[in-house]
C-alpha cells in the first residue's frame, strides 16, 4: 500500500483526526500535513502541499486524502496542479470507480456532508482499489 498524506482544513479537521486514528490502527504508513485544530484556516494551502508532493512523488508511491467542511473546495484547489486526479466521493461506488477508472490519487471528502462511518468506507474502498489501466489509461493521458 503507498504512503498516504492527509491533510484538512479546519472544517474537515475533526473528520481527519478520526481517519488518521483509523489507518494507523490498520498499520497504514501516514503523515498529517495540517492542519491541527479548528481555528479558521485556507484550504488552499493544505491542498496545495498536498497536491504537490502527491504529483511529484517526493516521498516515493504516494496518494492523498483531503477534508474541509463539503471537500469541494479541496478538491477544486488541488486538481490545480499538473498530474493531480482529485476525486471528490461521497459514496463508496464514487470511490471505487475513481479508482479502476480515474487512477485518482487524492481522495477529497466532506466533514460536513460524510458521517464517519461512511468516510472510512469511503477511504477503505478506495485505498484497496486498483486502477484497471486498458482503454481507461488512454484516457487519464488525455487528460
Amino acid at each position: 500500500m503507498p504512503k498516504i498524506i492527509i491533510a484538512s482544513d479546519h472544517g474537515g479537521y475533526n473528520l481527519k483526526c478520526e481517519i488518521v486514528k483509523h489507518l494507523k490502527a490498520q498499520g497504514v504508513d501516514i503523515e498529517d500535513y495540517g492542519c491541527y485544530s479548528t481555528e479558521s484556516c485556507d484550504y488552499p494551502i493544505y491542498a496545495k502541499l498536498v497536491a504537490n508532493d502527491v504529483a511529484l512523488g517526493v516521498k516515493g508511491d504516494l496518494k492523498g486524502i483531503l477534508i474541509c467542511g463539503t471537500g469541494i473546495g479541496m478538491s477544486i484547489a488541488a486538481n490545480k496542479i499538473k498530474g493531480i486526479r482529485a476525486s471528490h466521493c461521497t459514496d463508496t461506488f464514487s470511490a471505487r470507480m475513481t479508482r479502476m477508472h480515474n487512477d485518482s490519487n487524492i481522495l477529497c471528502l466532506g466533514e460536513r456532508i460524510t458521517g464517519i462511518g461512511l468516510a472510512l468506507d469511503i477511504v477503505d474502498i478506495w485505498l484497496n482499489t486498483e486502477f484497471e489501466g486498458g482503454r481507461h489509461q488512454k484516457r487519464i493521458e488525455m487528460i
